[in-house]
């Protein structure tokens, strides 16, 4: 294709250039601030078409050459000096278009995640849009959140490592990757588990030690908020509870909501088992502590005294300190139930430090 071939396929979006290159160049002065807007009208148009900006310049070039002014006074300076004049309000406007399309397309996408996550849209017209993000929302899919020491949004340089990571292990999978309230969020196609791990993985790196739930995979839009709000509860419950796993489950996690269900219950088994403690020295908090690295260490004394940095007698103490105050013994497997369900309760609760 000729340079003349060029210039014409883009005629519209050189609309008065010629003429414009002419006047402009016969006395060497700049372009007027009505030429310089045209451009950019012009630019725009093309970016808007869906043109590609090295192709015009082409054009815009292949037009200088077709239409070289001549005559008295026309200098090379001259010509050159408002054919770049030109390009450049071309070039600026064509690319604030551009920008202008970026920032609608990232709010329509915001928009559409807040309704997925939120469940706020019209079910119907949700799906559809989906589509466009590679969703479809009649499959099952599960949400993975994952939280570092600092929060993230769109831009940030973590969620494009993760991205990458991720697309260059799977490609397009139908994934979406985002960010909500400062959390990473990935989600997935229910039936491809590997893809939610492997963002865990790569989210622990990026984030230098972040934590990640996963929810469970739930069917349709209502399905999508469901999998997101365990994976929250998820990790909510970790920092209520201190687990530092770097990947929590949803599933392996449900025992807690269940034990938290009925709130007046579990208040009054935690007043009940572990009321007492607040009789000792030093109050309950101490003792409260004994016994929840006692469980967490499989009731091995050994083990939860180096836990707490204590000698195996001292820790022994303190067991039957608590023996003694409460009535249950901790290592009777019939008391120890009872205990461990009311030190699970105190900490979903946290009591002692608040009182009920």
């Amino acid at each position: 294709m000729t340079g003349q071939d060029v210039s014409k396929e883009y005629a519209e979006y050189l609309d008065g250039y010629a003429g414009l290159l002419a006047d402009a160049s016969a006395t060497g002065r700049r372009l007027t601030r009505e030429e310089l807007d045209s451009r950019r009208g012009l630019g725009e148009q093309a970016a808007e078409a869906g043109l590609g900006l090295r192709a015009l310049v082409a054009a815009h070039m292949a037009a200088t050459r077709a239409n070289w002014p001549t005559g008295n006074g026309v200098s090379v300076d001259g010509v050159l000096g408002a054919a770049a004049q030109a390009v450049d309000a071309f070039a600026e406007g064509y690319e604030r278009a551009q920008r202008l399309a970026v920032r609608q397309e990232e709010a329509a996408r915001r928009e559409f995640i807040d309704d997925l996550l939120y469940g706020r849209s019209d079910l119907g017209r949700l799906a559809q849009r989906a589509e466009r993000y590679g969703l479809r929302l009649s499959y099952e899919h599960a949400v993975a959140v994952a939280r570092g020491k600092t929060a993230y949004d769109e831009g940030d340089p973590v969620l494009r490592e993760v991205e990458h990571a991720l697309i260059g292990r799977f490609g397009d999978r139908s994934i979406l990757l985002t960010t909500k309230d400062g959390r990473l969020v990935c989600i997935a196609p229910g039936d491809q588990d590997e893809v939610l791990a492997y963002f865990a993985k790569q989210a622990f790196a990026a984030t230098g030690g972040g934590q990640v739930a996963i929810g469970r995979p739930q069917p349709g839009a209502a399905g999508v908020v469901h999998s997101y709000e365990e994976a929250l509860n998820a990790l909510d419950l970790a920092e209520r509870l201190e687990l530092d796993e770097p990947v929590l489950r949803a599933a392996d996690l449900l025992v807690y909501p269940v034990l938290t269900r009925d709130r007046q219950a579990m208040a009054d088994l935690v007043q009940s088992a572990l009321g007492p403690l607040r009789q000792a020295r030093g109050g309950a908090q101490p003792l409260l502590d004994t016994l929840t690295a006692y469980f967490d260490s499989g009731c091995v004394s050994a083990e939860a005294a180096r836990r707490l940095s204590l000698s195996v007698r001292a820790f022994t103490y303190r067991l039957e300190r608590i023996h003694k105050l409460t009535g249950a013994d901790p290592s009777d497997p019939v008391h120890r139930y009872t205990l461990q369900t009311a030190v699970i309760g105190a900490r979903l609760l946290d009591w002692p430090a608040r009182s009920f």
